[in-house]
């Protein structure tokens, strides 16, 4: 099989867009692909505003971001974190502008296939579901956001994607996953109640979405499994957002085995998830650390764990174990290896979470050799730390996270 794909690839490779692309796709001997996810705070306060700071040259966080993704040089990339808007402005000026032009001696790098859609953050949905007396909040939004579209996602690929294949799960109600971790209301006696039957009724379980990606190389399908799940946090003794990222998180580790997607229904209306032996691979800012952090114990556990994905192979930087020693604070306390976190958060006072490990690409077992992996963390003495540096950030509180995968036999 590997034999046949070379040569389809190498047939593929002389029909892409002149763009210089030929040099950023896989050679057809191996076919190795370098997979990435990346939440980099691409995200403003008021719709249109990423629009405007992308249109000014001089935006050093933009620079910064820019410059990561041409260090590292993906060929497929999931940005969390990109506020969306209709017209698909933002990523327009973000790939021509910022992604095409050379940043400190690294090279342009170019992407001529975007997925992007509407998500679920900043939807209104009218009523009161943080319980704090008003309907209009941020919090009562169908995902955290002050307007539809903000802390987006965008997928980025030097292959072609299969757009009339692509699957969405952005409408899929909570309460319809079988055994679904809905929170109870501690104030009462009755269980699950946290949130009404007419919230019920309309409340979404992605906070942003869930997009299976299919990308094609020869013949040969990859299913990007994309998503940002809300953060554990935010909410009190209900753990509202602690399940919700539970679910969001599980919602994959059942799509992904035929014997438990069957209640699963895509936005389109079809039902089930992926094929017995399909080829995926999971990105995303999960916002689930191992064993550190305010998650649901085991939620995590349900991907790293999954028998049909490959967790063996875990991305490293070396900045996240210095930082975890020079921040110190309840880093300290950490369980999960410092060098594998990848996000640095407060350490130290009230509200402290420390340094986390969020960030993941987990590939299914089936039609993948996992080869290596990294957490774009410098150290301090690494003349690219000026890149990631400390609070105030320069970039990104996430750090980009890829790994290398070898298309192998199914």
């Amino acid at each position: 099989m590997l034999r046949r794909l070379s040569i389809v690839a190498c047939l593929w490779l002389a029909l892409l867009p002149r763009h210089g692309l030929a040099a950023e796709t896989p050679a057809a001997e191996g076919v190795t692909l370098r997979i990435a996810t990346f939440n980099a705070m691409l995200n403003r306060p008021i719709a249109g505003a990423l629009i405007g700071d992308l249109a000014d040259p001089g935006n050093a966080q933009l620079a910064a971001v820019a410059e990561i993704i041409q260090r590292v040089r993906p060929h497929i990339l999931l940005l969390n974190e990109f506020d969306y808007d209709e017209g698909h402005r933002a990523i327009d000026l973000f790939r021509e502008k910022w992604l095409a032009v050379p940043h400190n001696g690294a090279k342009p790098i170019h992407y001529p296939y975007v997925y992007l859609a509407p998500v679920n953050t900043g939807v209104p949905t009218g009523y009161d579901l943080d319980h704090d007396g008003r309907n209009d909040g941020a919090a009562d939004a169908q995902g955290y956001g002050t307007f539809p579209g903000q802390y987006g996602m965008v997928l980025l690929s030097q292959l072609p994607i299969d757009t009339a294949a692509v699957r969405t799960f952005r409408l899929f109600l909570w309460k319809d996953m079988p055994g679904a971790l809905l929170p109870d209301d501690p104030a009462t006696e009755a269980p699950a109640d946290w949130y009404g039957p007419e919230v019920l009724a309309i409340l979404r379980l992605s906070s942003k979405s869930h997009w299976d990606i299919p990308i094609r190389i020869g013949d040969d399908v990859i299913h990007i499994l994309a998503s940002h799940p809300t953060p554990p946090a935010f909410d009190g003794r209900e753990d509202r957002n602690g399940r919700r990222n539970h679910d969001e998180i599980r919602f994959w580790a059942d799509y992904v085995d035929p014997a438990r997607s069957g209640y699963i229904r895509d936005d389109a209306g079809h039902t089930g998830g992926l094929a017995a032996g399909a080829r995926f691979v999971i990105l995303g800012d999960l916002n689930a650390d191992p064993a550190d952090g305010s998650n649901v114990e085991g939620t995590i556990q349900q991907l790293l764990g999954h028998p049909l994905i490959d967790a063996s192979v875990v991305p490293k930087g070396a900045g996240g174990y210095e930082q975890a020693r020079l921040q110190d604070g309840v880093n300290r306390r950490h369980k999960t290896p410092p060098e594998t976190d990848t996000a640095d958060f407060k350490d130290k006072g009230r509200f402290a979470v420390g340094n986390l490990r969020l960030d993941y690409v987990l590939p299914s077992k089936a039609g993948w050799t996992p080869l290596s992996g990294g957490v774009f963390w410098p150290a301090t003495k690494d003349p690219l730390f000026r890149l990631v540096g400390t609070y105030p950030y320069v970039s990104s509180d996430h750090r980009l996270v890829w790994m290398d995968l070898k298309l192998s036999k199914d």
